[in-house]
């Protein structure tokens, strides 16, 4: 099936033009990165072939501060002070405790972040004009999780027990609660298991199973998504049918997700970077949002788990994988 194309909400905003546009920039630009991710992961590569299209070519005129990479939760802080300490022209960070971290290190180096609801979390005051040294990607995870939990009852429409997998530095506990809400009031109580640290998550599968959960829900978290191919062997070793956020994971190994292309959002905001490089003001470049969404599908890891994905999901989704 034909993936639909990935749109973006730019506010009619001219795309950055390579260096061969702007004369002769000699200019080298240091960049520095908070992300539980390392370099070799799919989004970061496409981040930066995206940047080199724009002309900004690693080892040449953008020099990466790679100390933040794959970094845990409980490093942002200290490598934030060390970043800024660096000089570096700007900050690219994944998820809001980065981004706070970022933040409390630095009130005029620009910072660009990758996250759920950024105004909601108090990250910048408006879409249309951010204000301060912030700007970014704002993914609509808090609808998207609901929407995710709709799809997973009907993937499971006579289950009366599911499981939500959350990051404990990502969700908020209120946003919780209302997906526990609006789950009850279709009939299955949804029960929440909470990670504060990489280590528990096997772990916490392993109970959402025992305690009978029928499926799981791996709501929005950088530090999950990193871990991705453990909750696919957990989930698939115990036959746990989950679904994730972004479209690449069912097609890493994953059984079903929904969700605009991690991959697509690491190139818009390496877009807004080449922005800001070339001296936007990160207050007044405009917060942006994925408009169009994928269903995908793998149907081989449904028949490892001895799992049939109702038909009326198979021929919605923008993407089978057998």
């Amino acid at each position: 099936m034909n993936r639909r194309a990935f749109t973006f909400a730019l506010g009619g905003a001219a795309l950055v033009t390579p260096f061969s546009a702007h004369g002769q920039d000699t200019r080298s630009y240091r960049l520095g990165l908070l992300n539980p991710q390392g370099r070799s992961a799919s989004n970061l590569v496409a981040f930066f072939d995206e940047l080199h299209q724009l002309g900004f070519v690693e080892g040449q005129n953008l020099i990466v501060d790679g100390r933040g990479y794959a970094a845990r939760t409980e490093q942002f802080p200290a490598l934030a002070v060390d970043l800024v300490k660096a000089k570096v022209d700007a900050i690219v960070c994944s998820g809001p405790a980065a981004t706070r971290a970022a933040q409390q290190a630095t009130q005029t180096i620009p910072i660009l972040t990758i996250l759920d609801d950024i105004v909601a979390a108090g990250i910048v005051g408006s879409l249309a004009r951010p204000g301060g040294n912030t700007t970014g990607i704002s993914f609509l995870a808090t609808e998207l999780d609901g929407k995710r939990q709709e799809i997973l009852m009907e993937l499971l429409p006579g289950a009366r027990r599911m499981a939500a997998l959350v990051d404990a530095n990502a969700t908020a506990i209120q946003r919780i609660e209302a997906l526990r809400e609006a789950t009850r009031a279709r009939g299955v109580e949804l029960a929440r298991y909470v990670i504060d640290r990489p280590e528990r998550i096997a772990t916490a599968i392993e109970e959402a199973k025992r305690a009978g959960a029928a499926a799981l829900n791996v709501l929005a978290s950088p530090v999950l998504n990193a871990r991705r191919m453990d909750i696919f062997d957990r989930t698939s070793a115990l036959r746990l049918p989950a679904i994730y956020q972004w479209p690449e994971s069912a097609e890493e190994g994953g059984l079903i997700a929904y969700g605009p292309r991690l991959s697509q959002i690491y190139r818009q905001i390496a877009r807004q970077l080449g922005k800001i490089l070339r001296g936007a003001n990160p207050a007044e470049v405009p917060v942006e949002q994925p408009t169009v969404f994928e269903l995908v599908v793998n149907t081989g890891v449904a028949k490892t788990m001895d799992f049939e994905v109702p038909a009326s999901l198979v021929l919605r989704a923008d993407k089978v994988i057998e």
